[in-house]
């Protein structure tokens, strides 16, 4: 223990870790930007009428349509930060991309936790400056600038945001799916290829009218309808 306030070490500016242990720590349900209220479009689809034994498609469905596009978003978000370009066309290109305000105030209601976050862990950053300018940013593209903050690749970009969107998903399914824990881990870990499908679709973008605008009107709509109903625990 210091005996006096001068023996107390001084805080300097975070320092930088290494890129596999920021993409873990990036990656973890508990990080406080309230992704505890999401499950990846699980229970609108049930309420909407899915089978839980037809979730592992919905896993699919979603990789290859919504987080395809989601993992763009953040790899461009990315890049614009390392150029120090502006977040705000790769917000419009987001926006363009997802149909339903339901969806984008969702995303956005994360997405200002994700903000928060960055500019509490790197401030004086180029990421921390690019956010200021946008106030409400959605999930990838806070995402994408957390990532450029944390020393992130564009593949670990792209691998973050579709590792969390299934975890999130296989997290909600304990909660509303009798199911065993067991089986949530496996469809995860049956993802990985799907995974990797959209780290390899995506990596490689820097323009935001690259971004891929796979439709998915069946998981829009089941979003547009799911703050009606009487009964849910998740706000999307």
């Amino acid at each position: 223990m210091p005996s006096s306030p001068s023996q107390v070490p001084a805080v300097g500016p975070p320092v930088l870790p290494h890129p596999e242990f920021a993409a873990m720590m990036l990656a973890d349900g508990r990080l406080p930007v309230g992704g505890h209220t999401q499950s990846s479009g699980l229970e609108p689809a049930l309420l909407g009428g899915l089978a839980e034994g037809d979730v592992p498609a919905l896993v699919r469905t979603r990789l290859r349509t919504v987080v395809r596009v989601e993992a763009a978003v953040a790899v461009v978000a990315r890049h614009h930060v390392l150029a120090g370009l502006p977040l705000q066309q790769v917000q419009d290109a987001w926006a363009a991309r997802t149909p339903s305000e339901v969806s984008r105030a969702a995303s956005v209601a994360v997405g200002r936790g994700q903000r928060r976050l960055t500019l509490r862990l790197w401030p004086g950053s180029a990421a921390a400056a690019a956010l200021e300018d946008l106030r409400l940013p959605s999930r990838p593209v806070a995402v994408g600038a957390m990532a450029a903050a944390a020393g992130l690749d564009a593949a670990r970009t792209a691998r973050l945001v579709a590792y969390d969107d299934v975890q999130t998903l296989c997290a909600a399914a304990l909660k509303l799916c009798p199911l065993d824990p067991s089986d949530a881990t496996a469809w995860l870990l049956a993802a990985g290829g799907d995974v990797e499908a959209v780290v390899a679709a995506v990596a490689h973008l820097t323009e935001p009218g690259a971004i891929p605008a796979p439709a998915a009107p069946l998981l829009e709509q089941w979003a547009h309808d799911h703050p009606t109903h009487p009964r849910r625990l998740f706000s999307a």
